[in-house]
């Protein structure tokens, strides 16, 4: 595995690295472990319905990933019926077609309920490195293929995948604009407003659901608890709120709060109670706030300079410092969960929409988008490696993902004719 020996994670014990090499996602000289993923074996004929489901969703996730280059079925020469275990597998037919790594894997089907096992294998050496055993509902097979892919990019990253983190996001229908929440993938979607105006919809990390909703008339901020019961908070009357934002460990809320002259940035408890104002400046509109992973600081959007930028400041409200710099249209910040990025959208002088990252100490900008019509609403996987974001590439703004170098972009596989906006990934 050539590809992986120079990216070898020392801190590990000597016999974990042994047993299995690690995968350096970042830095220049990482490159993707060539990887093929057999077709299912599956037993019994009930499963065959669902292995498809399930084969489709356990791609998706391992090519968007951007640690693996999967191989094309096409161009496998191994005996399509060969068996699970090392002895029963010709390795050199699979290393004939460029694989380093191979998962083999099985379903089968108890009830309702659907299960794998998993296999990878070092395609160089002919050993089996690392084996798993999922099970997940029929009525859902990609949530199955979801838990064996996080299963697969642990062992060779040591860190959680994103695959089991669901996304929140708006779709327009006509006249409404509603807010769903999905599978990563957008797989398994459900919608959570019945018609009107609802927006920029954010997940908390014990399973709350907020948003913007105009159902009195006024834009006012609704958080779904995890139970299902939804409650309206409680900010200042005759003001307009939006843009919540739900601080790392759930226990308070960033928002915006308008009235005729400006728009200032409040911080409350979870519940709407013990609201204090952060930002002030007077005919000044600032917006758009997003937490640092460790809740000490907020990013937002001000004018105060003259034009749409992206601040930060302390969760007091103390401290505030300009980020960017270039440009005249900068917006919809998004802290990454490693702390050390902030990526937004950018307007050139086009009028296109592109993406960028911003690091928060040295204020570097890196460009992730470019020449791919609109790209806007980046939102950082939580484990930050990744990056989902809104795109008209295609058509109707969709969602995609990409890593959060900006390689290997993505349409997510569930399309839709509606356009989807302000999407965000839960943590």
């Amino acid at each position: 595995m050539k590809a992986l020996l120079a990216s070898l994670v020392l801190s590990l014990p000597l016999a974990a690295l042994a047993q299995a090499p690690v995968i350096q996602i970042s830095g220049a000289t990482f490159q993707p472990l060539p990887l093929a993923l057999s077709t299912p074996l599956t037993q019994g004929g009930e499963v065959k319905s669902s292995a498809t489901a399930v084969d489709d969703a356990l791609l998706f996730d391992l090519r968007a990933s951007g640690l693996f280059q999967m191989l094309d079925r096409a161009s496998f020469l191994a005996d399509a019926k060969e068996g699970m275990t090392a002895g029963s597998i010709n390795f050199a037919r699979w290393a004939d077609v460029g694989a380093e790594a191979l998962v083999k894997y099985t379903l089968t089907r108890e009830g309702d309920e659907l299960k794998a096992e998993a296999r990878v294998f070092n395609v160089g050496n002919g050993r089996e490195e690392f084996k798993t055993a999922q099970s997940g509902p029929t009525a859902q097979p990609s949530q199955l293929a979801h838990k064996v892919a996080d299963a697969i990019y642990r062992h060779y990253t040591r860190e959680p995948s994103p695959f089991l983190v669901p996304i929140t996001y708006v779709r327009k229908s006509g006249a409404n604009r509603d807010v769903w929440v999905a599978d990563w993938d957008g797989r398994n979607a459900r919608q959570v407003t019945q018609g009107g105006i609802n927006l920029l919809p954010a997940l908390g990390p014990d399973g709350q659901l907020g948003y913007t909703s105009y159902q009195q008339g006024k834009p006012d901020l609704y958080v779904r608890k995890s139970g299902g019961d939804t409650i309206r908070l409680k900010t200042n009357e005759g003001q307009m709120a939006t843009g919540i934002a739900f601080s790392p460990d759930g226990k308070r809320v960033a928002y915006a709060l308008a009235d005729d002259e400006s728009a200032q940035i409040w911080v409350a408890n979870a519940n709407g109670e013990g609201a204090r104002q952060l930002t002030d400046t007077r005919f000044g509109i600032n917006t758009s706030p997003a937490w640092s992973p460790d809740g000490k600081r907020i990013a937002f959007v001000s004018n105060r300079g003259g034009s749409p930028q992206v601040y930060v400041m302390n969760a007091d409200g103390s401290a505030v410092r300009r980020l960017t710099f270039q440009g005249n249209y900068n917006q919809t910040p998004n802290w990454s969960p490693r702390g050390d990025l902030i990526a937004f959208t950018a307007r050139d002088e086009r009028n296109a929409f592109d993406l960028f990252t911003v690091h928060v100490d040295t204020g570097k900008i890196s460009r992730l988008t470019q020449d791919q019509a609109n790209n806007e609403e980046p939102s950082f996987s939580p484990n930050g490696r990744l990056v989902l974001f809104t795109s008209t590439r295609n058509g109707p703004s969709q969602l995609f993902v990409m890593t959060a170098e900006g390689n290997n972009p993505l349409p997510l596989p569930v399309q839709d004719k509606a356009a989807i906006t302000t999407p965000d990934w839960g943590r």
